[in-house]
Parts: structure tokens; sequence; C-alpha cells
């Protein structure tokens, strides 16, 4: 599976650029994960080296953070069953990368983020609910 298609190279890109000249909080634009585990990371920037992303990991420890990662380190991963990590293909997001990171702190993970920021949206105002709500 491709990990970066041109287009999502591009918005990668504008997105650090966009950083570079100021405080940006844009929205996560790739999604890649682990189809046999927890591994969940989700970007919204790559650097001029072309393979350092920026955005939010997951690894299953509990403790999602902020930070840099590698797309040729990601794409190396070989599991079990000839499987690799791959890409969300039908992810999309309108939260930004600051209420994501905040949903995945609380909640202990990005997946069960996911599911609190949906919850979030059929409700009425902005408010993330309780991790148990």
């Amino acid at each position: 599976m491709i990990l970066l298609t041109p287009e999502l190279r591009a918005a990668l890109r504008a997105n650090a650029d966009r950083s570079a000249s100021g405080d940006h909080d844009p929205c996560p634009v790739l999604k890649l994960f682990n189809p046999l585990g927890a591994g969940t990371w989700l970007a919204t920037e790559l650097y001029d080296d072309d393979d350092t992303l920026f955005g939010l990991a997951d690894l299953g420890f509990g403790c999602p953070e902020l930070g840099c990662f590698s797309l040729s380190e990601i794409a190396a991963v070989r599991l079990p069953f000839g499987m690799a990590i791959e890409r969300d293909l039908l992810f999309s997001t309108s939260h930004r990368l600051s209420t994501w990171t905040e949903a995945a702190r609380r909640a202990g993970s990005i997946l069960w983020a996911e599911t609190l920021l949906r919850r979030a949206a059929r409700r009425t105002g902005d408010e993330l609910p309780s991790q148990d709500g």
C-alpha cells in the first residue's frame, strides 16, 4: 500500500509551510495504523526531508504524544502474515490536532479518542464527554 499519495504529500507539506510561519493548528490529514496492534499515527505535517512527519503518535502504551516520526521507519515495519502498517483510506476529520491531542491524552489512545470525538460531534456544544460517558 502507498502510505503517502501525491495529494496527501502536498497537504502535509502545505501544513508544514504554514506552521513554520507562525501558530498553526491544522487538522490531521493522514492516519496510519497497525492492523494487528494498537499503533496509530495522525500526521499533520511533512518536513522538507520528505521523511519526517509531525503529529500525534500512539504506540499503545496509554500515553499518546505529539512529536515527529519517520515515514520510512513506519513503512519498513513488517508484521506477521506479510502485513505492514496501513493508511486509513476513509480517514477525514474536521477536528484540529490540538483537539485530537486533548481527547487522546484524556482517553489514553487515539482509537478511543476517535470514539469520543464522534460522540461529541453528535451532541450539541463543544465540550468533550468524560471518558466513561
